[in-house]
């Protein structure tokens, strides 16, 4: 998935971010309170490997420390900036996937236990010292993954074979969660690589689920593999697989 990243530092759940950040403190009489410019957290997960885990993102002018809590207040995830880094002014964007484990061995509904739904709460400071806060509605509507029409597999095949150019993707329009319960889907993307020099990555309203990969930026007989994305309304998005090769 492409990631916009303004500064990433490399933590892990429930563990303290990268190092301890030093610069001048700051007196309290002069921090403010500033709201977060973004704060959110979803669920991906993918219908086609059986995997599923969470995002968070952040957005400030600049922090030094974010930290995240669940909704029974327990700290799930804390970064820093430290040396240069914090000189310089600190993060401002922050973007985390986590580890991502397939559902036999982290089945869904024990991973819906392990991130309950609610208010997570994220706290950062700047180096003024000001407080940054912001919030996310946690949600556990996951989509189902969607439906291929075209391109897709026949006699057996793992990908489609002799795609014509230029290539239209189309799948059908989901309605429901994983579960098969009713579901309202807001958008879908759609990205296709082939992890060398393509990465096509575009997002629609819910009622487009179609559509032609511009001509010129695929090359005849070359693989590529693309997903398509169903998205709800709390962001949660659920991950279709596919792959085809193109026609000579």
């Amino acid at each position: 998935m492409n990631k916009h990243l303004g500064t990433i530092c490399r933590a892990v759940m429930a563990a303290v971010g990268c190092a301890a950040a030093s610069s001048a403190p700051v007196t309290a009489a002069s921090a403010a309170t500033i709201p977060l410019e973004a704060s959110t957290m979803i669920i991906e997960y993918n219908a086609s490997a059986e995997d599923i885990g969470v995002q968070f993102f952040v957005d400030s002018d600049g922090w030094r420390t974010v930290e995240i809590f669940d909704p029974s207040g327990a700290e799930i995830f804390s970064a820093d900036s430290a040396g240069i880094l914090t000189k310089q002014g600190g993060g401002t964007e922050l973007f985390l996937e986590s580890v991502e484990p397939p559902t036999d061995v982290l089945p869904i509904n024990r991973f819906l236990r392990r991130f309950p739904e609610g208010t997570y709460k994220f706290r950062a400071r700047d180096n003024a010292g000001n407080l940054l806060l912001g919030s996310a509605e946690f949600s556990h509507d996951i989509p189902a993954g969607p439906i291929l029409i075209t391109p897709v597999p026949v006699g057996g095949a793992d990908c489609a074979r002799h795609v014509p150019l230029p290539v239209v993707i189309a799948w059908e329009p989901v309605a429901t969660s994983y579960k098969g319960l009713p579901l309202k889907i807001v958008g879908y993307e759609l990205i296709v690589e082939n992890e060398i020099d393509v990465n096509f990555d575009v997002k629609f309203p819910a009622d487009i689920r179609e559509l032609t990969v511009p001509a010129g930026l695929l090359e005849p007989g070359a693989d590529y593999i693309f997903e398509v994305l169903a998205v709800a309304e709390g962001g949660n998005q659920t991950i279709t697989e596919g792959c085809f090769r193109t026609a000579r």
